[in-house]
């Protein structure tokens, strides 16, 4: 048989965590949302703040609820994005149009003569702008892009640190994207 004060005291705990919920359940998600990538990425992440909170053995020596949460949320928060993958090329938004993707640029519908060629000069295009990059942008972007590396695996071959690499990338992105649009307008297609 459960010992009276043991399941008073669960009962005072459930409590405190039930209000704590309530309290701040709708500031913190909001607070993540603004962070993250997704609505269930933000679902999930407060789905861990509440597990680390009904972890903690004595909510007593939480002195400040409010500032213990959100200071668990920004790590939960960091720690997802180092886990994350970063965006391919087609996830990364372009400078200009924020609709378009890769894909929309690159890729024309139909197989008419016309649209064969065009494709062929788009992906020419492509190639001699990726050749236009910087050296180490070049280098990233085909080793992550084409050859299906991740930032760890060319991070391991050239010794550089993974968020250099990403950051390299993201560069290469930004310039090719540009030039690509670019290069859409020149040939007009819509």
């Amino acid at each position: 048989m459960a010992n009276p004060s043991a399941a008073a005291m669960t009962a005072v705990r459930d409590f405190k965590i039930t209000t704590t919920v309530e309290t701040y359940s709708k500031r913190l998600w909001r607070f993540i949302r603004d962070r993250v990538r997704s609505e269930s990425d933000a679902e999930d992440l407060l789905q861990d703040v509440w597990l680390q909170l009904s972890r903690v053995g004595d909510l007593d020596q939480i002195e400040q609820m409010g500032a213990w949460l959100y200071k668990v949320a920004r790590s939960k928060i960091i720690d997802n994005q180092r886990k994350k993958r970063p965006l391919s090329m087609n996830e990364i938004d372009f400078v200009h149009n924020e609709d378009e993707t890769l894909d929309d640029l690159m890729f024309i519908d139909g197989d008419t003569p016309e649209t064969v060629t065009l494709r062929r000069l788009l992906w020419e295009e492509f190639r001699i702008a990726v050749n236009e990059l910087p050296t180490e942008q070049r280098a990233v972007f085909i080793w992550n892009e084409l050859d299906g590396l991740t930032f760890n695996e060319i991070a391991q071959r050239t010794g550089e640190n993974p968020k250099t690499l990403i950051s390299r990338k993201r560069y290469a992105v930004r310039k090719l994207r540009t030039r690509m649009e670019l290069v859409r307008r020149d040939f007009q297609i819509d």
